[in-house]
């Protein structure tokens, strides 16, 4: 099958699943076409099987704000006349479904009748697409999709609550390629970041607001001040700054490493001991399952589609939101005797066993398969 993944080529959640399932499926033996304006992140090799075409913006000074949307369609109707592209699986409502839609229309007009896979992914859903200017556009780039998916249950809950959906929505979580997360403890130079009593905890995010940082950085330390620890976080954003500011006012800067962006996650994963996750809303929580991949248990909020893969008192633990208190507390409980946290590293593992790749793709493929069946 050719199939063409409009996706962002970000750090995001979204972009990352997206690349890593179109790696996959041309593992699977499909020709995968990504179309997107910037090679994403996660996309290290372009093969005869894996492509990349750049959706190119001109800049015209009549526009206050570029037309992305008519650039992404436009160049998905060439790909797909270029390329004989079967099926368009496009990642985000907004803007991706839309342009996907005005694609197929114009295509029809040619004769050239392809179907289109929504995959939502929360932010397109809860913040963005619930934005009374962006709602009709979002109802209906959903509604005239062939297939449309989401990441978890809590997901498609929301979507049928904010939206008046008239296709079914078909549950796909997201997944994890676990030989990726296979490697020898020797490998991680533990001690580049804490000394050999001190407790690795770790977060890794774009520092939104909703990730909830300044949360982090309060419970690390009460943390620490009941057993030697060091922190770790991963990322940019808005809120980092502000983060940075507290740890002074704390006094606890040495202890506390900002690392950045980073496309190396799985290396620092290795030597961590705890995932903290304390967000606001999470549709899935694609950064808690690579950590529990890595043997990393997690404590994080109950929200969102969090408790479909943070399985409390195995995994990890799961508190309410802004319970600082409650996720220190059991923080300090997972990382205060040797035994127990072996036991939560060897847990957390088994859970993210049930999101393999090799269980989650064949799903998507059954889907591409109904869609098909819609314009055959």
């Amino acid at each position: 099958m050719k199939i063409a993944i409009v996706c962002y080529p970000t750090f995001g959640g979204s972009g990352v699943v997206a690349t890593e399932l179109g790696i996959a499926l041309a593992d699977h033996g499909h020709e995968v076409h990504f179309i997107t304006y910037k090679q994403p992140v996660r996309l290290e090799l372009i093969s005869h099987k894996v492509h990349f075409h750049e959706v190119h913006v001109p800049q015209y000074p009549l526009f206050k704000y570029q037309p992305y949307e008519l650039a992404l369609s436009s160049k998905l109707v060439d790909m797909v006349k270029l390329y004989g592209i079967e099926l368009l699986h496009v990642h985000y409502a907004i803007p991706h479904a839309y342009a996907g839609y005005m694609a197929k229309k114009m295509l029809a007009e040619e004769g050239i009748h392809i179907p289109m896979v929504t995959t939502l992914h929360g932010t397109d859903i809860t913040l963005v697409g619930n934005h009374p200017f962006y709602k009709p556009a979002v109802t209906f780039s959903i509604n005239k999709s062939e297939m449309v998916t989401s990441v978890s249950q809590s997901l498609k809950d929301d979507t049928l609550r904010l939206f008046d959906i008239k296709n079914d929505i078909h549950v796909v979580p997201n997944f994890i390629d676990l030989s990726k997360y296979q490697y020898q403890f020797t490998e991680c130079q533990r001690a580049l970041m804490a000394e050999e009593n001190e407790r690795i905890i770790t977060h890794i995010s774009n520092f939104r607001p909703v990730k909830r940082i300044i949360d982090i950085i309060e419970i690390f330390d009460k943390v620490r001040q009941q057993l030697p620890a060091k922190l770790v976080l991963v990322g940019e954003g808005p809120e980092k700054e502000r983060a940075e500011r507290l740890c002074q006012q704390k006094g606890i800067v040495q202890m506390v490493h900002f690392l950045g962006n980073s496309e190396e996650v799985d290396k620092i994963l290795c030597f961590s001991d705890l995932f903290l996750l304390p967000s606001e809303k999470e549709s899935f929580g694609l950064a808690a399952l690579e950590a529990m991949a890595s043997g990393v248990p997690v404590i994080s909020t109950n929200t969102g589609g969090l408790p479909e893969v943070n399985k409390d008192g195995i995994s990890g633990y799961l508190s309410n939101v802004g319970d600082i208190e409650d996720m220190a507390s059991k923080a300090v409980h997972i990382l205060q005797e040797d035994e127990t946290l072996a036991r939560f590293k060897q847990q957390a593992r088994a859970i993210a066993t049930k999101f393999e790749t090799k269980n989650i793709v064949p799903l998507y493929e059954a889907v591409y398969d109904k869609a098909l069946s819609y314009v055959s």
